[in-house]
Parts: structure tokens; sequence; C-alpha cells
């Protein structure tokens, strides 16, 4: 497997991108370039991955909303996303990963009718549109789990796989954004494994991150950084790398600056050493 991070280096040619991340230690890498890139630079940073043996995890589209009650802003999410998945097979990623959307104030806000049942017919109507359209060779279109809209368990991500029906509809794993009940916290081992085993051959990328309860009423949930939660980081490495994918990407997210990646970094590698993995 792969372990990467952002990278907070101005760069301003494929080169020193590769220079920075090879700095920090990762073999993979989120998307250097964004949508409105020409063809010429998108390959550039293509090639120089490949010659650099550096994965690209994923290209991000974020701030679309697949469930906006405006009808045009749901064709504008639509067509962002489309880009975004071009841009995914273009530079070689694995994948493209976006939310579901939300029926709140904002593309990711919870809301009770995010799991109605009309809803999760949009997305699936939304995800076959953006997969037939793009129709990608190499990269895969993705949601990423999130606590108040699907996918938010195993269960209802291979709901989603089979109503897709679309080789190009993969997995994004974030285990830290579904871990939001103190029963799922508690048995977060289990969890892991479950999703991991249920799921497993179509898993695209991975995010590390980590996950802390307080005891303040009612529930209080806390991301942080890896190694300073209860996520079991054995398990799941462990889990990861029983797939056989030695170009998993996994990938450190949220965390303020380099001293926090750096420490985040330090102890996956430690936790991956500990039980015998390679990342």
């Amino acid at each position: 497997m792969r372990l990467g991070g952002p990278v907070h280096d101005d760069y301003d040619s494929p080169e020193e991108w590769v220079a920075a991340l090879r700095d920090r230690g990762y073999s993979a890498a989120y998307c250097p370039v964004e949508p409105d890139a020409d063809p010429e630079t998108v390959a550039a940073y293509a090639d120089a991955a490949r010659e650099a043996d550096i994965e690209i995890a994923e290209v991000g589209a974020w701030g679309e909303n697949l469930l906006a009650h405006d009808e045009g802003e749901r064709r504008a999410a639509l067509s962002a996303c489309k880009r975004r998945l071009e841009l995914a097979e273009a530079v070689g990623a694995r994948c493209c990963v976006s939310l579901a959307g939300s029926r709140g104030r904002r593309w990711m806000a919870p809301h009770p009718d995010n799991f109605a049942a009309d809803s999760v017919d949009q997305v699936v109507a939304a995800v076959q549109a953006i997969v037939d359209d793009v129709d990608p060779d190499g990269a895969s279109y993705t949601l990423e789990p999130m606590p108040w809209t699907v996918p938010d368990s195993a269960a209802s991500y291979r709901r989603l796989l089979d109503a897709v029906d679309r080789e190009r509809f993969g997995v994004h794993f974030d285990p830290v954004n579904m871990i939001a009940s103190p029963r799922r916290y508690a048995d977060n081992t289990a969890f892991v494994e479950g999703f991991v085993d249920e799921l497993g051959p179509e898993i695209r990328c991975v995010h590390l991150k980590d996950v802390s309860f307080s005891d303040e009423l009612t529930v209080h949930i806390e991301e942080t950084r890896p190694g300073t939660g209860d996520l079991d980081y054995r398990a799941l490495l462990t889990a990861l790398d029983e797939l056989g994918d030695e170009d998993l990407p996994l990938m450190l997210e949220h965390l303020d600056g380099p001293a926090e990646y750096a420490a985040a970094a330090d102890y996956v590698r430690s936790v991956a050493d500990e039980v015998g993995v390679a990342v």
C-alpha cells in the first residue's frame, strides 16, 4: 500500500512536485492540477508521477450538490463532477471522489430527507450519468461515506454499487466518517474489518484520520490526528493489506500544517511496522 497526503510547498513544475512528495516519504498523492489545466500540463504531471512511481490517488469533486433542490444547481454539479472524473482519467488517478449531496442548506449538510428513497434514486441516476458520459477506462467515480447521507455503512454502499451497476463506480473508504454512534465507536475493530471484508475488491482509495468521543452529553464525536484517537489502526492496516492491492492509496487529510502531517505519517508507519505491513 502507499501512504500519501497534501503537499504544502509551492511548486511550479512536475519535478518540484515529485521532490516535495519524496521529501515526505509519500508514494501516493492528491491530484496536483485543476480541471482547467491545459492538456500538456496534465500530461506532464501524469508522466512525472508514472516515472517517479507516485500513485495519484484521487481528484476531489467537492462543493457539488447532486441533491440540490434547484435544478440549475444540480445540472451544474453534474457537469462539474464529469469534468473532475475526466481529469482523473487524464492524469492517471485511481478515482474521482465526491459526496452524494444533501437536501439541506448546503452540499454536505445533514437533513432527514438525505436517506429518503427518492434521494437515493436521484444519487444513483446521477452517478450513472457521470460514469456513462465520461466512460473512463482507468479511473473510477466514488462517493465518500458520510454520517448523514448515503453511503453511511458497508450495507448502504453495497446497495449503491448494485443499483448503479457500473464497472467504473467504486468504493471510497473513510472509516472515521462512518463512526457516528457510540456502538460503532466501541466496536470499530469489527466495523472496519467488516467493511473491508464486504467491499474490499472495490475499494479505490482510503482516507486516514482518527476519532475520539468525549464524555459530554448528548454525544460528541471529534475527528483527530491518526494516533490520538481510538480507531483500531492495527486492524485497519491489516485488513487492507490482506486485499493484496500494493498500490492502494492511504491518504492523510484534514490536519493543520506540515508538522501535524509528519506526526500522522510517523504514527501510521509505526503501526504498519508493528503489524508487518508495507506503506
